[in-house]
């Protein structure tokens, strides 16, 4: 059975968790602990090299890294992918997009911000960096949603999981989203779609049970 590696509280983890669950695939649910190190750990370092997660191991028994790369390999098939030629490679350019203007600013400003405010004054320079790298993209992708309902033509895609995963959390990286109120909408309606399940369910108990 395909397994997901994961960690809770990831937007790239919740990427490819979400779309399992809303293509109702079956997979086995593994938690590991970052801020522990685990992902470091020998026996994790035996099943993904790279040592970081999500990691995804397919019914196959081959793994695949990058949130984007699983999200890809999982939709192939289905509703979640474009048909028309060009909306699959629009949806691959979004995706590039997502990776190189706004996850790299939102994440770890999100993780001193939120996950480890510990940090937060001592790394206050760095989060007021990261929070103005990201605002261009962001204002872009509020300009693209105010023509679109979802990011493609098409209808709700692989690109929109691509993107919820980190803009969903813009908020928790100290960045308003009554800024970009395309965005705010946006992100309202991806929550609508079927089967949809929230950041807060990865890794709860009754997400490992099932």
């Amino acid at each position: 059975m395909t397994r997901l590696y994961a960690c809770p509280g990831s937007g790239n983890c919740f990427k490819p968790w979400l779309a399992l669950n809303q293509l109702g695939l079956p997979f086995e649910l593994s938690m590991v602990d970052v801020l522990a190190g685990e992902q470091k750990s020998d026996w994790f370092m035996k099943i993904n090299p790279d040592g970081v997660v999500p990691y995804l191991v397919t019914d196959g028994g081959r793994g695949l890294g990058e949130s984007n790369a699983m999200l890809w390999y999982l939709a192939e098939n289905t509703y979640l992918m474009p048909a028309d030629n060009h909306e699959r490679a629009s949806a691959l350019q979004w995706m590039f997009f997502e990776q190189s203007r706004l996850e790299p600013y939102i994440s770890p400003a999100r993780f001193f911000t939120t996950i480890l405010p510990a940090e937060r004054e001592k790394r206050a320079t760095d989060i007021a960096a990261w929070q103005a790298a990201a605002k261009p993209g962001l204002a872009r992708l509020d300009t693209h949603l105010a023509g679109s309902e979802f990011m493609l033509g098409s209808g709700y895609s692989v690109a929109d999981i691509a993107l919820f995963g980190y803009v969903h959390v813009t908020e928790e990286a100290g960045i308003p989203l009554a800024d970009y109120p395309s965005v705010s909408r946006w992100l309202a309606d991806v929550t609508g779609t079927d089967n949809f399940r929230p950041l807060a369910d990865l890794g709860s108990a009754s997400d490992r049970a099932a």
